[in-house]
């Protein structure tokens, strides 16, 4: 599976805000990976930063 698809999944399931760390540690992914992913998914608007350093999915 892409890691991108992990991270939407992921965030996706999440009943509140993961950190990158948290995110990395449950999808198995390397850290500077997450770290790709969640600029590119913030940089398009799919996520959103209810507080500093935790992302979830935003709702459509």
């Amino acid at each position: 599976m892409d890691a991108e698809y992990k991270v939407i999944d992921h965030l996706k399931a999440a009943t509140k805000p993961q950190s990158a760390g948290q995110i990395a540690e449950a999808t198995g992914l390397d850290r500077k990976v997450v770290d790709k992913v969640m600029a590119k998914l913030k940089k398009s608007g799919q996520i959103e930063s209810p507080k500093v350093c935790y992302w979830q999915w935003k709702p459509a």
